[in-house]
C-alpha cells in the first residue's frame, strides 16, 4: 500500500512539477511541448497495451478476449461522454483563451476543471494496474501517465495567467488537478484490491480510458501545426521506450 501511495503523489505530482515549469518558463516553444506530448503518448499507448491490455486477456480465463474487448470499449465509451460534458485541451487550449484573455476567465477555469475530471480515470488506471501484482508494470504505467502530466501542467499556467488568474491561486488550481489523480489511483487499487474477480474488465477499462486519452487528446494536439512527423517519429521512440523497458524489467 505505501507504494500504491508513493506512487500516487508522484503522478499528481508531475502535474505540480510542470506548473512549476510553466511559471519558469511561460514562453516554452509550442513545438517543444508537442514532442515532449508525443514522446508521452507513445509511452502511454504501449503501457495501455503491455501493461493493462494484454494482462486483462490472460486474467480473463476463458472469456478474457471478450472481457477484454468490452472493457476496452467500455473505457473508451466512458471518456467520450465525460468529453462530451466538460470538453477538454483540444476544444479549449488556443485561440479562444488566448486571443480574448479576461473575458474568457469562465473558459480558462472550464478548461482547467477538465483537465482535472479527465485525470481522475488516469489515476484509476495507474490503480488498477497495481491490482494485477506486477508491480514494475504498475510503475511503468504510472510513469507513463506521470510523464504525460507534465506537459499538461505546463498547459495549465499560460492561459490562466493571461486570463488575470494570481499566481498563487494559478498554482492551487494545478495542484487541485494533481490532487485528483492520487485520489482516483487510491480508488483504482482500492476497488480491485476489494474484488480481484473484476480485475480482467477493470484493467481492460482503464486500458480504454488511455487508449481514448492517447488518441483523442494527445495525438489530435500535437497534429495540425506542420509538425506531424517529427510528433510520430517522437511518438514512436516513446513506445519503444517502453517496450524495451517492460522487457528488460518484466
Amino acid at each position: 500500500m505505501q507504494m500504491v501511495l508513493l506512487t500516487a503523489l508522484g503522478v499528481g505530482g508531475a502535474t505540480v512539477f510542470g506548473a512549476l515549469l510553466g511559471f519558469a518558463f511561460k514562453n516554452i516553444p509550442h513545438r517543444f511541448a508537442d514532442l515532449m506530448l508525443s514522446f508521452a503518448a507513445g509511452i502511454m499507448l504501449a503501457a495501455a497495451v503491455l501493461g493493462l491490455i494484454v494482462p486483462s486477456v490472460e486474467y480473463g480465463g476463458k472469456y478474457g478476449l471478450v472481457i477484454t474487448v468490452v472493457g476496452i470499449f467500455a473505457g473508451a465509451v466512458c471518456m467520450s461522454l465525460m468529453d462530451k460534458l466538460v470538453p477538454h485541451l483540444h476544444r479549449l487550449v488556443g485561440g479562444d483563451i488566448e486571443a480574448h484573455n479576461n473575458r474568457n476567465l469562465s473558459k480558462v477555469l472550464l478548461f482547467v476543471t477538465a483537465i482535472a475530471i479527465h485525470n481522475l480515470p488516469e489515476g484509476i488506471a495507474a490503480g488498477v494496474s497495481f491490482g494485477s501484482g506486477n508491480v514494475n508494470e504498475a510503475l511503468l504505467i504510472a510513469g507513463g501517465i506521470a510523464l504525460q502530466n507534465i506537459p499538461e501542467g505546463m498547459i495549465i499556467i499560460g492561459p490562466m495567467l493571461a486570463a488575470g488568474v494570481k499566481p498563487g491561486r494559478t498554482f492551487v488550481c494545478a495542484l487541485a488537478t494533481g490532487l485528483v489523480e492520487v485520489v482516483g489511483t487510491l480508488l483504482g487499487y482500492g476497488a480491485v484490491s476489494l474484488a480481484s474477480v473484476v480485475l480482467p474488465f477493470a484493467l481492460a477499462f482503464a486500458g480504454g480510458t488511455m487508449l481514448y486519452v492517447v488518441s483523442d487528446e494527445m495525438v489530435l494536439e500535437t497534429h495540425g501545426d506542420g509538425s506531424e512527423r517529427g510528433a510520430t517519429y517522437t511518438l514512436l521512440a516513446g513506445f519503444c521506450l517502453m517496450l524495451v523497458s517492460d522487457v528488460l524489467l518484466g
